[in-house]
């Protein structure tokens, strides 16, 4: 196995590298970790995110890497763990090699119970990763539009990946959903499925796919947020940022379970057909071949 620069923290069982990394609050708020716990596991949103991305991983990464390849999986920016847990429950092809990175040691933390014995946790600077070549599949869910430089982020990525590697990317989708939440939220921006034709390329990446996703929902949150629109103009940030984190709590539970079941109708729909819009994005990546 490549030589790997982070060494393990007894005291923590967290993996630090040589560079000290700072989490950058105003980029993520980590005020929001113990709700985004309960939101990975429970929320209709993240259910049905992590269904439509399995058929994904089902679709791209189980040929790319069989089962006997042992390829080394890490989630980039995995906040507590959600996704991690998902995919090693989900799918039988995940590698013995499962890590999550974050640069929030709150979030670590936070991570450590619910994800897999064998699974490792790093502490991670997307912007200084300080890894060459080192893992064959990677994800980035929801994270690129909290970075202001996103194309450097990619770049370090790419730096990280070993030739022919995979990199699975969420990022909230158009303009028009574009409401308080994402302020309050330090989203620099929302993107369009044509924005990867060219940021993959320009940070050394070939895009294999990019798709909308949430698109049976969609009205609703549109509509939700035009509601909201008037009723949040008068508020100060800190009354804003409350109003979202309440927004953000799973709904009651048969309200919960029926848009869980509409938003998971969309697997596999949506990846056999290309909806038009949606309100987040699915891009699947790959490092060209040395």
């Amino acid at each position: 196995m490549m030589c790997d620069p982070y060494q393990l923290d007894e005291s923590t069982g967290v993996r630090i590298p040589p560079e000290p990394v700072h989490h950058r609050e105003q980029e993520y708020n980590s005020q929001g970790h113990e709700v985004l716990a309960a939101m990975q596991r429970d929320h209709f949103w993240y259910r049905g995110r992590h269904r439509f991305l399995l058929h994904a991983v089902n679709q791209w990464a189980v040929p790319h890497f069989p089962h006997e390849s042992s390829p080394r999986v890490i989630d980039l920016g995995g906040g507590c763990g959600g996704w991690v847990r998902y995919l090693a429950e989900g799918s039988p092809w995940i590698a013995p090699e499962l890590a999550m990175g974050d640069s929030s040691a709150h979030a670590l933390a936070l991570a450590a119970q619910p994800l897999p014995s064998h699974a490792q946790l790093y502490q991670t600077d997307l912007l200084n990763l300080q890894w060459t070549d080192r893992w064959d599949c990677a994800f980035l869910l929801d994270v690129l539009e909290h970075i202001p430089d996103h194309q450097a982020a990619l770049r370090q990525i790419q730096q990280a990946m070993a030739p022919g590697g995979l990199l699975f990317v969420t990022v909230p989708a158009l303009n028009a959903f574009w409401s308080y939440v994402d302020e309050v939220g330090y989203h620099q921006r929302r993107y369009q499925v044509k924005d990867f034709t060219s940021l993959a390329p320009s940070t050394g990446w070939k895009l294999l796919d990019c798709r909308y996703f949430m698109f049976f929902l969609s009205p609703l949150l549109w509509f939700s947020r035009a509601i909201q629109a008037r009723k949040v103009q008068p508020l100060t940030f800190d009354e804003r940022l409350k109003l979202a984190q309440k927004g953000d709590a799973v709904p009651p539970f048969l309200v919960n379970q029926g848009l869980a079941a509409i938003f998971a109708s969309e697997t596999p729909i949506g990846h056999h057909l290309k909806f038009p819009w949606g309100t987040s994005i699915l891009a699947v990546l790959q490092k060209p071949e040395a």
